[in-house]
C-alpha cells in the first residue's frame, strides 16, 4: 500500500468518529432541551392550576340498572349513608389503619406517588384503563373535585391538583376530609357511616384495631372484598389483604408484633345492618351480579355507586318473569329445605337471559345459580367431545357392566345396574357410569385431562378442582364442585352453537351520564371462539337429542321441538351423617344425592336447572322423591320443562345441524346384553335400559340426516351452515362445598 493510501484511512476513520460525536451532542441536546421543556410545561401548568370549589353533590348522581329491552328498570344503585365527623373523633389506630392499606408513605409524599405515576403512564399507553397507584390525596381529589369520567385528562388534573393540595394543605385536614368521604361499600360513605354499617358502632372510638384492620381492608375495593360473598376465593383474598394492613400497622409501631399475631388469627365478627330493600326478592341476585360484573370491567365503587352510569343488562324482562314462575310452581310439594338453582343463556352471544338463584335475596346471599356444585353425569358430554376429538366412535363398545375396576378402585353405575357391552351411544343415553369410566381411563390416553379440557373449552371456568383432578379416575361423573348452572347453561350452549365458545356475561352496555358508551358487549363477541369443530358439536348434538328420545330426559320430548340434554347426580354423604361416616369407617359413602341436574337445549336457548338440600346445599335430596333417587330426569326436567315451554312460546321451531350421515350410520353388530339388575321402581319418564330391542342400533331409523327427535309436523328449519339463532320474544361470582370422601355418583 502507498503512503498516500496508509494516510488516508486513519483520517476517514476520524472523520466518521467526528460525526457519531456531533450526533451523540445534538441527541443529548434534544433530551436536555426535552427535559427543561417538560419541566418548564410542569411548573407553568402547576402555577395556574387552581383547587376548585368542592362537589357540591359529591358524586351522588345515580347509576340506573335495566333489562335489555331498556325499558324495564331492573334497580338502582345509590347510595350515600354519610355521616362526618371531626379528626379529633377518629383515633390513631383508626387513621392508621387505612394509611397502612391505602398509602404507607401519606405523611412524607408530594401527595402524588411517583411509581403510580409511571405505571398510570403504562396503563395509559397500553389503551388500558386508568386506576391503581393512587395515594390517599389522589383519591381524595378525584371525589371531592373531579368527576368520575376515566380519561388521560381527568388523571392530568388528579395529578396537578393533588400536587398543588400536598403542598398547601395540611396532611392531617386531607386525611380528615378523606376519612369523610371515602366509600367503604354496604351504602357507608366515611368512616362514620362504615362502622355503623358493618359493626353498628358509628363512633369510631370504638372500633377496634381488628374492626378497623378489616374496614380499611374493604376499603380497597368493596366488591372485590365483599364480606357478604360466601365464594371462598373471596375469603381468601379478604384475609390475605386484613393481614397485609395488620402487617403494615405493626410496622408503623400502631401495635405490637405480638398484637399482629393474635388480630391475624380471625376477623373480627361482623354485626351488619340489612341490605337496601332495592335487593330484596329473587331480582336481587341479577342486580348483584351486575353489580359485580361493572367491578371485573373496571368500574370502581365512585364510578358505581354515583357515577350516574345508565348500565343495559343481558337479562331478559319476560324471560327473567317466566324462569320465575318455573321455579316457585314447579317443584316438589314438600319443598322446606329445598334449592333451586336455574340458567337460561342464548347459544352464540353469552348472555344471560335469565336466572333463579333463591326467592329473597336479601334473607340470604347464597346464589344457587352461581354456587359450583357437583355436575355428576351432566358432565358426561364434555367426555364424548373428548372421545370424538381423540377419534372414537360413537359405536365403539364399552363395558356396561357394575362395576368397573380402575387404578386398583371398584367403580359402578346407578343402583348397581348391570348393561352389559353398549356402544358409547347407548352409554349416554342410559348414563351408564362404567362405560365412560372405560372409555375415559382405559380406552383413551390422559382421557381425565382431555376431558377437563374439553369442559374448559366448552365454557366451564377452570378452577382448582378441575385442575386437582386432571388425572383422577372418576373425573368423568363431575366427583366435586366444578360447575353451576350458569356455568353449565353457557358450556352446553357451546354445543348448541355449533361448537363456538362466547364468554358468558350479564353486561350489555354501559353508558355515562352524557349518553357516551363507556363499554359494549361488542368487546365479547370478539372473543368468540370454535372450541370444537362443527361435526364435532353436531355429533354431541346428535347424541344428547337420543338421550331425549330414548334415554333418561324423555319426559323433555313434551317439548315438542328438537332438544339435547343430558341428566345428572351426584352422590355423597349428608352433611348430618359425616361425623358417623368417619366413624363407621366409610359405611355412609355415597348413601345420599347431593346434586341433581337437568341441563338441556333448543338451537335457540340452553337451561340448567340445579336441585340440593340443606342449609349448605349439602344435605340428601332423596327423601324429596319416590323415586329410588332424585333422578335429574325428574323434577328437575319438569322445572325445566316449566320455564322452555314457556320460553319459546312462540319462537319458531329450529332444527339442529344434522351430523355427518357416515358417522351415524352403524356398520358394526355390537353384542348388547339387557341389563340384568334393573330396579322395579323404575321412575315412569325414564325408559328400562331394554330399550331398544338388543342388536338394533338405536340410529337406523329414521334416517341419519334427520334429528331423532324431530315433530312430524312442518314448521321451519335452520339452514345447517347458518351461524344465526332466531331471537327470543323481548318483553315491555362462586362458594365451593367441602370436599369429602366419597365414591362418585351420576348414573340418573
Amino acid at each position: 500500500m502507498s503512503e498516500a493510501r496508509r494516510k488516508a484511512a486513519p483520517a476517514r476513520r476520524r472523520q466518521k468518529r467526528h460525526w457519531a460525536v456531533r450526533v451523540l451532542g445534538w441527541l443529548a441536546a434534544l433530551v436536555f432541551l426535552g427535559i427543561i421543556g417538560a419541566v418548564a410545561t410542569f411548573f407553568i401548568v402547576y402555577q395556574t392550576t387552581k383547587i376548585p370549589d368542592p362537589n357540591k353533590e359529591f358524586a351522588t348522581n345515580t347509576t340506573t340498572v335495566t333489562y335489555a329491552d331498556q325499558r324495564n328498570n331492573l334497580g338502582t344503585f345509590f347510595e350515600q349513608n354519610r355521616h362526618s365527623v371531626p379528626m379529633s373523633q377518629i383515633p390513631k389506630r383508626v387513621q392508621d389503619s387505612v394509611i397502612a392499606a391505602e398509602d404507607r408513605t401519606f405523611w412524607t409524599n408530594p401527595g402524588i406517588s411517583p411509581s403510580g405515576m409511571v405505571r398510570a403512564a403504562v396503563n395509559i399507553a397500553r389503551g388500558e384503563q386508568l386506576q391503581g397507584g393512587s395515594t390517599i390525596t389522589q383519591q381524595y381529589v378525584k371525589v371531592m373535585y373531579l368527576t368520575q369520567e376515566r380519561t388521560v385528562g381527568r388523571k392530568l388534573k388528579e395529578l396537578f391538583i393533588a400536587t398543588k393540595l400536598g403542598r398547601q394543605q395540611d396532611k392531617s385536614k386531607t386525611l380528615e376530609g378523606y376519612l369523610n368521604t371515602v366509600y367503604f361499600g354496604e351504602g357507608a360513605y366515611g368512616i362514620s357511616a362504615a362502622g355503623d354499617a358493618y359493626f353498628k358502632k358509628p363512633d369510631p372510638n370504638s372500633l377496634t384495631v381488628p374492626e378497623s384492620a378489616l374496614l380499611a381492608t374493604v376499603l380497597n375495593n368493596p366488591t372485590l372484598f365483599d364480606v357478604t360473598d360466601p365464594d371462598p376465593r373471596t375469603k381468601k383474598r379478604i384475609i390475605d389483604r386484613y393481614h397485609y394492613v395488620l402487617d403494615g400497622m405493626q410496622q408503623m409501631g400502631t401495635i405490637t408484633p405480638t398484637q399482629e399475631k393474635q388480630y391475624a388469627n380471625a376477623l373480627p365478627k361482623l354485626d351488619m345492618k340489612p341490605k337496601s330493600s332495592r335487593y330484596g326478592g329473587p331480582n336481587g341476585f341479577l342486580l348483584d351480579m351486575a353489580r359485580k360484573e361493572l367491578g371485573k370491567l373496571g368500574f370502581d365503587e365512585d364510578a358505581i355507586t354515583g357515577g350516574g352510569l345508565k348500565v343495559t343488562t343481558t337479562f331478559n324482562y319476560q324471560q327473567q318473569k317466566k324462569i320465575l314462575l318455573a321455579a316457585k310452581n314447579e317443584k316438589p310439594k314438600k319443598s322446606d329445605g329445598l334449592h333451586i338453582g336455574m340458567a337460561a343463556v342464548q347459544p352464540g352471544t353469552g348472555q344471560l337471559l335469565a336466572m333463579y338463584g333463591g326467592p329473597d335475596f336479601l334473607k340470604s346471599q347464597l346464589n344457587w345459580a352461581t354456587t359450583k356444585a357437583r355436575p355428576g353425569s351432566s358432565f358426561k358430554p364434555f367426555a364424548l367431545a373428548a372421545a370424538l376429538e381423540d377419534g372414537k366412535s360413537i359405536y365403539d363398545i364399552f363395558q356396561g357392566d357394575s362395576p368397573i375396576t380402575v387404578q386398583g378402585q371398584k367403580f359402578g353405575n346407578e343402583l348397581s345396574t348391570d348393561y352389559g357391552d353398549v356402544t358409547l351411544l347407548k352409554a349416554t343415553e342410559e348414563s351408564v357410569n362404567t362405560a365412560f369410566y372405560d372409555l375415559v381411563d382405559k380406552q383413551m390416553d390422559g382421557g381425565p385431562r382431555k376431558v377437563v379440557k374439553a369442559a374448559e373449552a366448552a365454557g366451564i371456568p377452570a378452577s382448582k378442582a378441575l385442575e386437582n383432578d386432571k388425572d383422577n379416575p372418576s373425573t368423568v361423573l363431575g366427583p366435586n364442585a366444578y360447575a353451576s348452572p350458569v356455568d353449565m347453561a353457557n358450556a352446553y350452549a357451546t354445543f348448541a352453537a355449533g361448537g363456538k365458545y362466547t364468554p358468558l356475561h350479564t353486561i350489555k352496555e354501559v353508558r355515562g351520564p352524557d349518553g357516551k358508551v363507556l363499554w359494549s358487549d361488542a368487546t365479547i363477541m370478539k372473543q368468540q371462539k370454535q372450541a370444537f369443530p362443527p361435526d364435532i358439536a353436531n355429533m354431541v348434538n346428535y347424541v344428547l337429542q337420543q338421550v331425549v328420545k330414548d334415554g333418561t330426559g324423555t319426559g323433555a320430548k313434551d317439548l315438542d321441538r328438537p332438544v339435547a340434554g343430558k341428566t345428572g347426580t351426584a352422590g355423597g354423604v349428608a352433611v348430618e351423617d359425616r361425623a358417623e361416616n368417619k366413624k363407621c369407617g366409610g359405611c355412609k359413602d355415597g348413601s345420599a344425592t347431593l346434586t341433581s341436574w337437568w341441563s338441556a337445549y333448543t338451537p335457540q336457548l340452553s337451561t340448567s336447572v340445579l336441585y340440593r338440600a340443606g342449609k349448605d346445599g349439602e344435605s340428601d335430596l332423596d327423601p324429596y322423591s319416590d323415586d329410588p333417587a332424585f333422578f335429574g330426569g325428574n323434577w328437575p326436567l319438569k322445572t325445566w320443562l316449566a320455564f322452555m315451554k314457556s320460553a319459546l312460546e312462540g319462537v319458531p321451531t329450529a332444527d339442529f345441524a344434522a351430523p355427518d350421515a357416515d358417522q351415524v350410520k352403524d356398520t358394526t353388530t355390537p353384542t348388547y346384553t339387557p341389563p340384568t339388575n334393573t330396579p322395579t321402581n323404575t321412575p315412569t319418564n325414564t325408559p328400562p335400559p331394554s330399550t331398544p330391542p338388543p342388536n338394533t342400533p338405536p340410529p337406523s331409523t329414521p334416517p341419519p340426516n334427520t334429528p331423532t327427535n324431530t315433530p312430524t309436523k312442518t314448521k321451519p328449519t335452520r339452514p345447517t351452515n347458518t351461524p344465526g339463532w332466531p331471537s327470543l320474544p323481548t318483553g315491555g361470582t362462586t362458594s365451593e362445598p367441602t370436599k369429602t370422601p366419597q365414591k362418585p355418583g351420576g348414573g340418573q
